[in-house]
């Protein structure tokens, strides 16, 4: 089983790029921030408890998080070919739950693939995608910034976790979707083989 996970900072493309690779690979794909997303619409305890964190730009509390992905790592069927993680984890603690969970299935993380992208492109990338998502986080610059310091502050550091498992690889995050792609599929297939 190939488990991945895409990481990055707001509006470096994992979204995008995830939902690509899922579909080639025939991977799971599992965006927290899709499925907090879908809390939120659905105006549920959970989605109106996060709002206020998300409206913010501040992350989650943990325990919220990680029990979506247990509930989600637990109606997988056996046939998949992997999981491929967008959005999570996004701290330490979800990063040591999220192995401890992949443990008890008797797999683990293969790769950590990091798309580095620069402040001022991101930036730029959400403010766009604002105008179409109907996302209200992604309309305002400033709520834009703080989710990008909190992402410094909260969700950097795991870059080190990863590295000293020798799971990181830093890929180029700016040019084409397809330019992009192509880089992540190197990286997969290599992993393959």
């Amino acid at each position: 089983m190939t488990n991945l996970i895409l990481f990055g900072p707001p509006g470096s493309g994992k979204g995008t790029q995830a939902l690509i690779l899922a579909e080639h690979y025939a991977l799971k794909h599992l965006s927290t921030g899709d499925m907090l997303r879908s809390e939120i619409k659905n105006n549920t305890d959970l989605g109106i408890a996060a709002q206020t964190y998300i409206t913010q730009g501040k992350l989650v509390p943990d325990e919220v998080v990680i029990g979506m992905i247990r509930s989600v790592l637990e109606q997988l069927p056996p046939t998949i070919n992997g999981i491929i993680f967008d959005g999570f984890p996004r701290t330490q603690k979800q990063a040591q739950e999220l192995d401890q969970l992949l443990a008890e299935k008797n797999t683990a993380i293969s790769s950590v693939l990091s798309l580095e992208v620069g402040d001022e492109e991101i930036v730029n990338r959400i403010l766009l995608r604002g105008k179409t998502s109907g996302r209200t986080d992604d309309t305002n610059e400033e709520t834009i910034r703080a989710r990008m310091n909190v992402y410094r502050e909260q969700t950097e550091p795991l870059l080190e976790y990863f590295n000293q498992q020798k799971k990181l690889v830093g890929i180029e995050g700016e040019g084409s979707i397809e330019d992009i792609q192509h880089r992540l599929r190197t990286i997969i297939d290599a992993l393959a083989s």
